[in-house]
């Protein structure tokens, strides 16, 4: 399968590298707070929205809209490259993943030691459809182009990087599945702070490696 050549190139590879710098910027500022916020959050039981809780939320909210709008960018990097067809599941599932990501700054995490509230709740499926659509994509991708001789290895990537991503997802979906055998609350069963990192390194490798593969494309 061959696709189109892509329009301005310059264009393109404009688009990609700024949606790599925004995935940059959430991997700084997101990192930062494990620092700067080091005695607030236990990064092995608490997730990273734990941080939109405290003093520097800021940092949380400005990290993951700058990879909502990264991750857009690359979007239309990927289609104009003639990677992604607009109408296709793969760009329906990055839509998703991109406007999820806004959802979990704008309704903020509950602080489950108080009690729940609608936002919380919002901000709990919109993760969960988050962290689900971008490694679905990335494996619709990676097996449309799985045997074009230029893409090939982008596809692969595309492939090993979602596969790990709903892997983590995975964990934390069998530690809810075994609740009502166990008797622990799901978020006991692992450890769920380094679950989620680890799902969340993956997210922000996948969106690279789509990134990477939109700007490789047209690059002379």
């Amino acid at each position: 399968m061959s696709a189109p050549a892509p329009p301005d190139p310059a264009m393109t590879r404009t688009l990609a590298a700024l949606g790599l710098v925004g995935a940059g910027i959430a991997v700084v500022l997101v990192g930062l707070l494990h620092v700067v916020a080091a005695e607030q959050v236990n990064p092995v039981r608490r997730t990273i929205s734990e941080y939109a809780l405290g003093d520097s939320d800021w940092m949380f909210d400005v990290g993951v809209l700058g990879l909502a709008a990264g991750s857009a960018l690359v979007l239309l990097a990927l289609v104009r490259a003639g990677i992604v067809s607009r109408r296709s599941i793969a760009a329906a599932l990055l839509t998703v993943w991109t406007v999820a990501l806004v959802a979990v700054v704008a309704f903020d995490k509950a602080n489950w030691s108080v009690g729940p509230t609608p936002s919380g709740y919002v901000h709990r499926f919109a993760s969960l459809a988050a962290f689900s659509s971008l490694p679905l994509a990335a494996l619709a991708l990676g097996r449309r182009w799985r045997a074009d001789p230029r893409w090939g290895a982008f596809a692969a990537w595309s492939r090993w990087s979602g596969a790990l991503t709903l892997g983590w997802l995975g964990v934390i979906l069998a530690a809810v599945a075994l609740r009502p055998f166990t008797g622990v609350p799901w978020w006991q069963l692992v450890p769920l702070g380094l679950v989620e990192r680890g799902l969340a390194i993956t997210a922000v490798v996948t969106v690279v490696v789509l990134g990477r593969w939109a700007a490789r494309e047209v690059t002379p």
